[in-house]
């Protein structure tokens, strides 16, 4: 190898190293509870099936409930409960 290449991959050895080593700690956090992004504003209360292709789902947003029905040509918002 020449000093150019030998430079070369030195550098990109150290950046692989470097970029896993990040991953790593980053995923560690995750799975730690370190790196949370706070509670979750939207979640879903119960979903009932109304026929083969569509479903109503209860969502609760921001401590209000609401009705969708989703899975035909398109998803309707019913409204607040």
């Amino acid at each position: 190898m020449t000093g150019g290449a030998a430079q070369w991959s030195t550098a990109a050895g150290a950046l692989a190293l470097v970029l896993g080593l990040l991953w790593l700690v980053a995923r560690l956090a995750r799975r730690g509870g370190l790196a949370t992004s706070g509670p979750r504003r939207i979640r879903i209360v119960e979903t009932t099936p109304i026929d083969t292709r569509r479903r109503a789902v209860i969502l609760r947003v921001d401590g209000r409930e609401a009705l969708i029905v989703t899975g035909g040509p398109q998803d309707c918002f019913i409204g607040w409960l």
